[in-house]
């Protein structure tokens, strides 16, 4: 099911004059409206009259999340504070954290994107959804909110946490899609089972999950354990919130609603723009947002596009699944490791659960990467022989994988702390 025709399958040519003129007028406003911008244009010596199509983008500057520190909180905002009737921020991890407005237009806006995100997964109007992301200054609870009322479909703002309430609530209320974190979907699963309700009167069928990278091994789990189809869901506070990009039935890679958020791949490294299916940093421009516009900005996360034909019918830009974020990468005595490969590895071997958690310390001068996780019930033994086995193969698998020796400690069923919203699943305690 398609939302919006007319947007989602433009042709190449309408597409081109669309983003075109929509990044014009994005420069010229940025220019003219926030100093940051004028100021980086002038030391570039470039002006709004430099940029005449979307090819021209090259051109513009990019925007780091230390340009949003260093602005704090308002100095990216493009229209005065009696425009912006909404603000958002994500947590500050390490300092102030980052601050987001919307004026009604850009609302209006997020809730048509994330409406066309939920047609795509076939949800429509008939719907109930359980929204367990976290609600307040974390945009996912309340972009999805408002996106669910405008496709017209029923929301239950059930938040994170209070697990139990929650299952009850999808129970008791009929729900039939969930939205929250991956990590959360599994631990709902979990605790599901132990509440003793049999799974056959939960009226669940679809899944919508984001905000943290997941993998096609942890797609299969959470199918297989609530029963439903299990869709990704992307975007980031900077640029929006939830519903910059979506699935759709054919789950080969998210549609990028490239009609308002125009999407590059460059290296890393040399900041140059790379073609289509190489994979490199994702960056991405508001082609037609208000309140906080952004030129180029640089969202970390490593992935490639692809702009060939989707048998859905969509014509949009699609990106393929998050395989790690740059700054998330672990180097470990000079090899780069990251979370996902470990993950990937750990949900193709059976007896291990999804719950996993990675230290990482410096010992007698070199670097050292502990693996926790979680051994499956009626997997987990005394016999320190068959424990010897499993670790040994879970050793040689990721050794295969990463060309790393890693320290395998397999801890019984419910030993790790679970995640209500986005998980921990790194811990990094060396000292540079």
């Amino acid at each position: 099911m398609i939302w919006n025709t007319h947007k989602e399958c433009m042709s190449a040519d309408e597409k081109h004059n669309l983003q075109s003129e929509r990044l014009r007028k994005l420069v010229s406003r940025v220019y003219h409206a926030t100093p940051f911008y004028r100021r980086k244009m002038q030391e570039m010596d470039i002006t709004p009259d430099d940029i005449r199509s979307i090819e021209d983008i090259v051109k513009l500057p990019f925007t780091t999340k230390q340009d949003f520190r260093d602005n704090y909180p308002y100095g990216l905002f493009a229209v005065p504070m009696s425009e912006i009737v909404r603000l958002h921020a994500s947590s500050g991890t390490t300092g102030k954290p980052t601050v987001v407005g919307y004026t009604r237009r850009d609302l209006s806006v997020w809730s048509e994107s994330i409406a066309r995100c939920l047609s795509a997964f076939g949800t429509d109007r008939n719907d109930i959804f359980s929204v367990a992301y976290g609600y307040g200054l974390f945009t996912g609870g309340l972009g999805i909110h408002y996106g669910i009322e405008h496709l017209g479909a029923t929301v239950i703002p059930a938040s994170s946490g209070n697990t139990g309430k929650q299952i009850q609530l999808m129970h008791d209320f009929g729900s039939t899609a969930l939205a929250c974190t991956p990590s959360y979907a599994l631990y709902i699963a979990e605790t599901m089972q132990k509440t003793g309700i049999p799974r056959s009167e939960f009226r669940l069928r679809t899944g919508i999950f984001g905000a943290e990278p997941w993998t096609e091994s942890m797609r299969r789990e959470i199918e297989n354990k609530l029963g439903i189809d299990a869709y990704n869901i992307y975007g980031l506070s900077e640029v929006m919130g939830p519903g910059v990009s979506h699935e759709c039935a054919c789950k080969n890679g998210s549609h990028i609603v490239d009609d308002h958020f125009y999407p590059e791949i460059i290296d890393p490294e040399t900041l140059k723009r790379l073609p289509d299916g190489e994979q490199g940093e994702l960056v991405f421009t508001t082609l037609s947002k208000e309140g906080l516009p952004l030129l180029r900005y640089r969202t970390k996360d490593l992935c490639s596009l692809h702009s060939e034909a989707c048998p859905c019918g969509r014509s949009s830009v699609r990106m393929s699944p998050i395989a790690g974020r740059s700054d998330d990468m672990l180097i470990i005595r000079g090899v780069n490791v990251f979370p996902s490969q470990i993950e990937s590895v750990i949900l193709d071997i059976d007896e291990l659960e999804a719950h996993y958690q990675l230290i990482v310390e410096r010992r007698n001068k070199l670097d050292n990467l502990e693996i926790q996780v979680e051994v499956k019930e009626g997997y987990y033994s005394d016999e320190i022989g068959k424990i010897l086995e499993l670790k040994k193969k879970v050793a040689s698998r990721l050794h295969s994988v990463l060309g790393l020796s890693c320290d395998i400690k397999l801890v019984e069923p419910n030993t790790l702390a679970r995640s209500e919203g986005k998980a921990q699943r790194v811990i990094d305690k060396r000292k540079y």
